[in-house]
C-alpha cells in the first residue's frame, strides 16, 4: 500500500514540475516575440521605416499635417507611443509633417462641386468629405458652406470639407379636370393634389350682335365668388405637373 501512495506522489510531483516547465517555456515564447516601440517622431520616412523593420514593425504613414515645429517630411505622431512593449508583426501608425501651412484657402461657395473640386486640387489640397443638403431656394449642386473657411490661416491638414446643395425630386401629378365644378369647392382638392391656387378671372359674357349699341356705363369689374363655375383651368387636364404648380381659372 506504501508503494502505491509513494507511485501516485511521484506521478503528481512529476505532473507538476511539467506544468511549470511548460508555462515557463510557454512565458519565455511570449515575452521573446515582443519588442519595444522605438521613438520614431523627429524621424524621416526611411530612416522610421527601417528602424521598425530591425524590430520585425511594421510602418504606416495614414496621415499628414501640417507643422510649424516639425521639419517638413518628418515624422511629427506616433500610436502606441516610444516604449510601449508590443508583439513583432505590430503596425506603428505615423503622421508625417507637411512643415509650416503655405497654402491658401480658396473661397469655392457658390461654385458648382466639379469646379470646387478643380480649385481646391489646384491649391495642392484635396476634399476630406462631401455632404450634400436638400435646399429648395438654391440651384442644385452648388456648394453652400465649406471647412477651413477662405484664407485660413492655422490649418491642421491639407484637407477641406464641403456641403452642396441639391433637389429632390419633385412629385408628379396628373392635372384634375376642375371645369364646371364652383370655385369654392376646389380648394381642398388643390391642396390635396399638391398645387397652389392662382389668378382667378371672370369671363365676360358675349355681345349679342342683334343688341343695339347702348353706351357703356361705367361699373366695376366683376369679381368671382366661390359659387362661380370654372369655365377653364390652365394647365389643362391631363398634363403631367409637379407638385406646388400655380393653377389659374376663369369663371363665369
Amino acid at each position: 500500500m506504501k508503494q502505491v501512495v509513494r507511485l501516485v506522489l511521484m506521478g503528481l510531483v512529476l505532473v507538476t514540475v511539467a506544468l511549470i516547465s511548460a508555462l515557463t517555456a510557454m512565458r519565455i515564447a511570449i515575452h521573446g516575440s515582443e519588442v519595444e516601440i522605438p521613438k520614431l517622431v523627429g524621424m524621416a520616412p526611411q530612416d522610421a521605416e527601417r528602424a521598425s523593420a530591425a524590430l520585425g514593425l511594421q510602418l504606416v504613414i495614414e496621415r499628414q499635417y501640417y507643422s510649424p515645429e516639425i521639419a517638413e517630411g518628418r515624422i511629427m505622431s506616433q500610436i502606441p507611443p516610444s516604449g510601449v512593449k508590443v508583439r513583432r508583426g505590430w503596425q506603428v501608425r505615423v503622421a508625417q509633417s507637411l512643415g509650416p501651412q503655405r497654402v491658401s484657402i480658396p473661397d469655392v461657395v457658390g461654385q458648382s462641386e466639379r469646379a470646387a473640386e478643380l480649385t481646391i486640387r489646384r491649391r495642392g489640397l484635396e476634399v476630406e468629405s462631401l455632404a450634400q443638403v436638400d435646399f429648395p431656394e438654391v440651384p442644385s449642386d452648388r456648394v453652400l458652406a465649406q471647412n477651413p473657411q477662405a484664407n485660413a490661416s492655422g490649418v491642421a491638414a491639407p484637407k477641406m470639407n464641403l456641403l452642396v446643395s441639391t433637389l429632390s425630386e419633385a412629385q408628379s401629378f396628373i392635372m384634375p379636370n376642375f371645369v364646371g365644378q364652383p370655385l369654392g369647392n376646389i380648394t381642398s382638392s388643390l391642396q390635396d393634389a399638391g398645387m397652389r391656387l392662382g389668378d382667378v378671372s371672370v369671363a365676360l359674357p358675349a355681345a349679342n350682335p342683334n343688341s343695339p349699341v347702348l353706351p357703356t356705363p361705367i361699373a366695376t369689374s366683376p369679381q368671382a365668388t366661390p359659387a362661380s363655375i370654372i369655365v377653364s383651368q390652365n394647365p389643362a387636364p391631363g398634363q403631367k405637373v409637379r407638385a406646388g404648380t400655380v393653377v389659374t381659372f376663369e369663371v363665369q
